[in-house]
């Protein structure tokens, strides 16, 4: 199935991430975690290309292919622009249509920490990739929309532009980076229809486990944060258990107050971490009956 297909009726939708490991020892880790996502029924869940920029993206087919062919959810496989060649991207595309994969999450990416060649592939930005992905085959393609704008843009204007040709190259949905200021997101959903995006755009909800998470967030992806939350690192700053419970209780509240403000369509960062998913799901039931 087409993911495009499930926002056609704007129905209430959640779907999950999670990411490759970074030792082939914790397959079989995965592999229980998928075992427990896939049983909450989400409407897909995604697979990275990499954790952390990595590179270990030899497993995205294999752990999306799992997602679908074993435990029977729609999967949505991340692909990165960066540092690529086509004929690379030819045969990845190639690769996942044998697996029955239509499904695809077109970016930008980082480079791999552990890159060494060349930088400068033949994709400079993601809706090159788009692009290319779209001429290639029937492939359903996602992409990445930032909600306070693109850490390496600093005009916001640009922002909406960058949203605009990403549609236009072919884009059928946008899922957004995470957020932990539901404010900053309507005003992104405003502007945005404003600069005519069309295409679906997906909330993406990462609950805080720890402060060196959240540290890590604001200098690689340039997210706020919200009073609260500050005040919430400040007072579990000991407790680090505390500190995870309090984090998914927020994470859900983002989503309850995003659900009732008329977005309906949630995609949860979950780390691999069925708990996470499993809070997430719950809350989101709970607000569709």
């Amino acid at each position: 199935m087409k993911i495009k297909e499930l926002y056609q009726e704007n129905q209430p939708q959640i779907s999950f991430e999670v990411f490759p490991p970074k030792k082939e020892s914790d397959a079989e880790t995965i592999m229980a975690s998928l075992d427990q996502m896939t049983a909450l029924k989400p409407a897909f869940i995604s697979v990275t290309y990499g954790a952390g920029g990595s590179g270990n993206s030899g497993k995205t087919t294999e752990i999306a292919s799992a997602i679908k062919n074993k435990f029977g959810v729609e999967s949505l496989a991340h692909l990165t622009a960066i540092t690529a060649k086509k004929e690379t991207i030819a045969a990845t595309l190639q690769d996942l249509k044998a697996h029955q994969i239509d499904n695809i999450m077109a970016l930008r990416g980082d480079i791999p920490v552990d890159f060494t060649g060349d930088p400068n592939g033949d994709f400079l930005y993601a809706k090159d990739l788009i692009a290319y992905i779209k001429e290639q085959g029937d492939f359903c393609v996602g992409a990445a929309c930032y909600p306070e704008g693109h850490i390496d843009c600093a005009d916001l204007q640009a922002n909406y532009d960058h949203l605009l040709q990403k549609q236009q190259a072919g884009a059928d949905f946008f899922v957004s980076q995470l957020f932990f200021d539901n404010q900053q997101f309507y005003r992104f959903y405003e502007e945005a229809r404003k600069h005519g995006v069309t295409a679906p755009l997906i909330a993406g909800i990462m609950p805080i486990l720890g402060k060196s998470q959240v540290q890590r967030m604001i200098f690689t992806c340039g997210v706020s944060l919200p009073s609260r939350i500050i005040r919430i690192l400040h007072q579990y700053e000991n407790d680090p258990e505390s500190l995870r419970q309090a984090g998914i209780e927020y994470a859900c509240e983002q989503i309850e107050d995003l659900y009732r403000h008329g977005i309906h369509q949630i995609h949860v960062y979950s780390m691999n971490k069925p708990h996470i998913a499993q809070a997430a799901k719950t809350k989101f039931d709970q607000l569709t009956k």
